[in-house]
């Protein structure tokens, strides 16, 4: 078998899975999808514990992307998701992730609008942006998968009955989360949120002195980024929306979870001289816009398809293609927004799949989707994983495992993006959400099952 150089530092703070642990999920896999999966599905996940994540305690897990030193809410979330699938075998694992959702918590109320942040308040920044961030703040910019992804995992949490994500801090997080997302349904009349950056490609910033593009009111959330970090060409991301909704669904039993816990909301408080309405009718109401917005202006009912696009305005305008990163429209029967045998969603992963989808890119080594924040041509294998998540043929999945294995540029990890035609040529050696993502198609193969509170589909 060959041995793999590790990428990364164990951390002094880092965690080390049980050993009997990985030994189930060892035979497992092997069982379901051979000797060389289970390896590295063992590596990747020793991987993740050992150098990425920081366990400064109970209710203290900070997770780091890998080669850069600071915690996107996104990225961690599913950096933590193999995880997520092993609880029901350690109940340690879960108070791990309760750990970083209590960070998460924490890190929202500094800054709702924020996308990464630092392990301690040291001023550390990817650039020097406008407006100024504070001290925990790494990068600024808005998308709102970064606040759907915490939601979305503590509802899958709470499935197995773990509460550990519960604290003082939870509800007031969820308010603020609320709070924004109402505020962006009407970005030009009610929100502040600017993002300028000097000096950098244009998808690093956002047009119109950092307002982005011009959009109309429709009932979806505004958001000046994609899951990739580059600006939206539009200003409402379908997918990004439509997991929004999806994880808004689970708002109610969050906060019903929380009364239990001795952590209630307080109804009708003030704020900004009007009376709130309850977290979970507030979350309903943006569901529904959410959903409203969707079928106005998100489905396109031409070229011989019924199909979503990947971007709109509001007033009329659309794009369509796909970004490798999750939500994409890829992704939307993985993240629990529709069936994978749905018309609608066969219809969208047909373009996606296709020249339509103008980041798809075929070579010799590969094919699959790759995005504008890598060069042409580079496949991404987040997005060959979710390319077998979403695939309803046991045979797909295991040939894209194997077919991840054989592009890793003998590297042994999986990494951001891919030469589709030389996979010796790549971006980041060390992506741990990449990594997550090859663990999370394998257990899916291995039948080891991803937890959900909400298991009916939103769409």
């Amino acid at each position: 078998m060959t041995r793999f150089a590790t990428v990364g530092t164990p951390h002094p703070q880092g965690v080390e899975l049980a050993p009997d642990l990985l030994e189930k999920v060892t035979a497992r896999v092997r069982e379901a999808a051979g000797d060389d999966v289970a390896e590295a599905v063992v590596r990747f996940l020793d991987n993740t514990a050992r150098t990425t994540v920081r366990r400064r305690g109970r209710g203290d897990t900070f997770v780091m992307t890998g080669d850069i030193p600071a915690m996107w809410l996104r990225d961690s979330c599913a950096q933590l998701s193999p995880v997520l699938r092993l609880v029901s075998e350690d109940e340690t694992l879960g108070d791990l992730i309760g750990g970083l959702l209590a960070t998460h918590w924490r890190m929202i109320l500094i800054d709702p609008y924020a996308n990464a942040f630092n392990e301690e308040p040291n001023g550390k920044r990817w650039d020097d942006d406008e407006p100024a961030q504070g001290p925990w703040v790494w990068e600024r910019k808005f998308e709102i998968d970064s606040l759907a992804y915490p939601i979305d995992l503590a509802a899958r949490l709470l499935s197995t009955g773990n509460t550990s994500w519960i604290t003082a801090e939870t509800l007031p997080a969820l308010d603020a989360v609320l709070t924004v997302l109402e505020t962006e349904t009407a970005h030009e009349e009610r929100s502040e949120y600017f993002f300028r950056r000097t000096d950098c490609p244009s998808q690093d910033t956002l047009v119109r002195e950092g307002r982005g593009r011009l959009t109309t009111p429709c009932g979806l959330v505004w958001q000046g980024f994609r899951p990739s970090d580059d600006a939206c060409t539009l200003g409402f991301n379908i997918p990004g929306n439509l997991f929004m909704a999806s994880a808004l669904r689970a708002v109610p039993a969050l906060v019903e979870a929380c009364a239990k816990a001795g952590f209630s909301e307080a109804p009708g408080e003030q704020g900004d001289g009007v009376r709130r309405l309850p977290l979970s009718r507030r979350a309903e109401d943006l569901r529904e816009g959410i959903l409203k917005g969707v079928e106005a202006h998100g489905i396109m009912r031409d070229e011989g398809a019924t199909r979503l696009w990947y971007e709109v305005d509001g007033a009329g305008e659309s794009l369509f293609m796909d970004d490798a990163n999750v939500p994409s429209l890829l992704s939307l029967p993985y993240l629990g927004v529709i069936d994978a045998n749905d018309s609608l969603y066969l219809a969208t992963r047909a373009a996606v799949l296709s020249e339509k989808n103008p980041y798809y890119y075929e070579g010799s080594a590969l094919a699959g989707v790759g995005s504008p924040h890598t060069p042409e041509g580079y496949v991404w294998p987040i997005a060959k994983s979710v390319e077998g998540l979403t695939s309803t043929d046991i045979n797909e999945k295991r040939a894209i495992l194997e077919l991840l294995l054989a592009t890793t540029g003998g590297t042994g990890y999986m990494h951001e993006g891919v030469d589709c035609n030389d996979p010796a040529q790549f971006t980041r050696e060390w992506f741990s959400w990449s990594n997550a993502m090859f663990c999370e198609l394998a257990l899916d193969v291995a039948g080891v099952e991803r937890p959900a509170l909400i298991r009916e589909p939103l769409l």
